[in-house]
């Protein structure tokens, strides 16, 4: 299997320690190391333990013929644009299984219109995932409740819309909500 592991960790600006210490359970950078230059066989476990503790798909990690990679030109830090002492690239995200999109019409908080919200959805024993997160919450008669979640207490999610003067909002046991994952905002 062709795989990126060391392009996406370097991207990430990562060393094999802290990959190897955010693993789940740890293991050690020199694991890391070998299954990155395949001195060491790359199994599908492997793979998404690698792909968790970098916080991408696990296809991302995957050479794949027809994925666009995207070349990274610099870095941007506090000091200003810097150039890269090596060649690195981005993939290009790829929505998963579960993921929907909100689509924003009319600026409210951070969010302008035009900006594309992607949110993937979650069942109630992953709730406490999203806290002090964006979600969109169904409603009954098809409706919804956009704002950040700011608690959960005995199946009620409590919420604060966008806007000023917003007043917290209360739903109780929604059989899914969907967290913000990603922001996709023409310039």
């Amino acid at each position: 299997m062709l795989h990126r592991i060391r392009d996406v960790r370097k991207a990430r600006g990562l060393t094999l320690d802290e990959v190897a210490k955010a693993c789940t359970p740890p293991t050690t950078a020199q694991t890391i190391g070998r299954l990155e230059t395949g001195t060491r066989t790359l199994s599908l476990d492997w793979l998404n333990r690698i792909a968790a503790a970098l916080g991408v798909d696990s296809s991302a990690l995957v050479e794949l013929p027809d994925r666009i990679d995207i070349p990274v030109a610099a870095r941007l830090t506090a000091d200003g644009a810097r150039a890269l002492t090596g060649s690195a690239s981005l993939s290009a995200p790829q929505p998963s299984g579960t993921t929907q999109a909100l689509v924003v019409e009319t600026g409210v908080g951070d969010y302008r219109a035009g900006d594309e919200i992607w949110i993937e959805t979650l069942g109630p024993e992953d709730f406490v995932r999203a806290l002090n997160r964006d979600v969109l919450v169904p409603r009954p008669a098809g409706r919804f409740l956009f704002g950040r979640l700011i608690g959960r207490e005995d199946g009620k999610l409590h919420l604060l819309p966008f806007g000023a003067g917003a007043r917290q909002q209360v739903v109780a046991d929604p059989p899914s909500i969907g967290m913000a994952v990603r922001l996709v905002r023409g310039l």
